[in-house]
């Protein structure tokens, strides 16, 4: 999944407010052979200030259109928490939610009509965990996804975040990367947004733009855990992490291989 931030304040230094300026970037990710393309147009680094929907919508829209135009085979997934925002979206050519806040129920309303596959990520207001941070991960995800089963949400459609970097201290963060073949097991489709994420600057010394090395060593490791999905900023390079590990881990082989 390669990201395409329309804000003017992303972490990673990679926003990108001017509309042909994301296409153009989401282009590139597609052509460096992401698989999906997830835009998003509200920042969500630490401190961030929200914007109106409205103006999340001024800013989104454009960029799905125009991605929608150009790449008819692309998977669009919109990175939003407000329903009327998904459901323009939806209407612009979007296919997945991606969720930092969870399943609402106005975003499950949105979710059954357009038959949309949601990607739940597990979030806090505040770092503060009662017990162990893997087990309240996996239970608080758990809960979100029977949820949205038992409203009718195909099981497959499904997808759980565990939210690194996201209501998380560092040792949180390390804690559940050690921890991910238990979401796994929980047995829906997984998700994971490593890529520049601060704990990785924390332990290398590494600004956002410089941490390609740090987030393709969580990247193999996801892999080998059996997550499905990896968010990443770096598409070209994680390609390659992704390639070697699939051929050791799940057993892949390129075309015309002896």
């Amino acid at each position: 999944m390669g990201v395409v931030n329309v804000t003017p304040d992303s972490f990673s230094g990679d926003g990108l407010l001017n509309a042909d300026d994301a296409i153009a970037h989401a282009l590139e990710q597609h052509a460096g052979s992401a698989d999906l393309l997830d835009i998003g147009a509200q920042s969500t680094r630490p401190g961030y200030t929200p914007i109106s929907a409205t103006t999340e919508r001024e800013r989104l829209l454009p960029v799905v259109q125009g991605v929608r135009a150009r790449i008819h085979d692309a998977i669009v997934s919109v990175d939003t928490f407000d329903a009327s925002v998904l459901q323009a979206a939806c209407e612009a050519g979007a296919d997945i939610l991606n969720s930092i806040w969870g399943l609402s129920s106005e975003l499950l309303e949105v979710v059954l009509e357009r038959e949309t596959p949601v990607i739940i990520m597990h979030n806090k207001e505040a770092p503060v965990y009662e017990r162990d941070v893997v087990e309240e991960v996996l239970v608080r995800l758990n809960e979100s996804a029977q949820f949205a089963a038992r409203r009718g949400v195909p099981e497959e459609r499904i997808i759980l975040d565990p939210g690194i970097g996201f209501g998380k201290l560092p040792e949180h963060n390390l804690a559940i990367l050690h921890s991910l073949d238990r979401i796994v097991a929980l047995g829906f489709p997984t998700l994971l947004g490593t890529s520049r994420k601060s704990t990785i600057g924390k332990l290398t010394g590494k600004e956002p733009h410089e941490r390609i090395f740090g987030t393709a060593a969580t990247i193999a490791l996801a892999i080998a855990a059996g997550v499905d999905i990896v968010r990443v900023h770096d598409v070209r390079a994680m390609r390659d992490v992704i390639t070697v590990s699939d051929a050791i881990e799940r057993g892949w082989r390129p075309d015309g291989w002896t």
